[in-house]
C-alpha cells in the first residue's frame, strides 16, 4: 500500500518524470500535491496500470489535487543540456507551476539538481511507495503519451502511437530507413547501434 506522506505535517509535492529513455520526443515531468491523508483504490506506480486506468486516474488527480504542473522539456533542449539535467530542469519547472508553494519535495530517483531551496528527499522506486510521486508518474506519462499519439498522425511510420518514442525494433527501423525528424534526439546514446543510425 503507498503511503499519503513522507513527512508528519510538511506540504509535499511528489515528482516525476516519462520518457527519460527516449529516441525521440520530449521528457515530460510532473509535480503534484495531494491532501493530506488522500487515498484512491486505484492509485500506483503508472508503469503498473493500463492505459485506461491510467486516463481515469489523470482525471482523478487533476480534479483532487491541491496543485499540480506539468512540463515538456523538447529534444532540442536535451540535446543541449543532456537527458539527465533535461529531466532535472523539466522537475523544477514543474514545482514553479504549482500554485502552493510545496516544504518538501519528494523526487522518484536517485539524483536531483534543485533550482531552488525547497528541501527534496530522492526515493529510489518512489512512484510504487509515495501517492504523491505516483499522481505524478501518472500525469507525467499521460500527458507525454497523448502528445506522440498526436504527433504520429504527422509521422507515422516510426509508429510513435504505439512505442511513444521508445526504441522499439520498429521505430529502430523506420530511423535506419527513413532518418530521423526534427523531434529525435540527436544525442541519445544509450544503444550502440543508435550511433550508427544517426551518421
Amino acid at each position: 500500500m503507498l503511503l499519503s506522506s513522507f513527512s508528519n505535517n510538511l506540504i509535499e509535492a511528489g515528482c516525476d518524470e516519462a520518457g527519460r529513455g527516449c529516441l525521440a520526443g520530449p521528457v515530460v515531468a510532473a509535480a503534484v500535491i495531494l491532501p493530506s491523508d488522500y487515498s484512491h483504490n486505484l492509485l500506483n506506480d503508472s508503469k503498473k496500470l493500463s492505459e485506461k486506468q491510467r486516463l481515469l486516474l489523470k482525471e482523478d488527480i487533476i480534479k483532487d489535487a491541491l496543485g499540480w504542473g506539468v512540463t515538456f522539456v523538447d529534444n532540442n533542449e536535451i540535446d543541449e543540456v543532456n537527458i539527465l539535467n533535461a529531466s532535472f530542469l523539466a522537475m523544477n519547472r514543474s514545482v514553479e507551476k504549482l500554485k502552493i508553494q510545496p516544504e518538501l519535495l519528494l523526487i522518484d530517483g536517485n539524483r536531483y539538481k534543485p533550482h531552488n531551496d525547497i528541501p527534496f528527499e530522492c526515493i529510489i522506486k518512489g512512484d510504487g511507495k509515495y501517492l504523491s510521486i505516483a499522481a505524478a508518474s501518472i500525469l507525467a506519462k499521460t500527458f507525454r503519451d497523448e502528445y506522440m499519439v498526436e504527433l504520429s498522425k504527422k509521422f507515422p511510420k516510426y509508429e510513435w502511437q504505439k512505442n511513444k518514442g521508445y526504441p522499439t525494433k520498429d521505430h529502430r527501423q523506420a530511423i535506419s530507413e527513413i532518418g530521423i525528424t526534427e523531434f529525435h534526439r540527436k544525442s541519445f546514446r544509450q544503444l550502440p547501434d543508435q550511433l550508427n543510425l544517426f551518421n
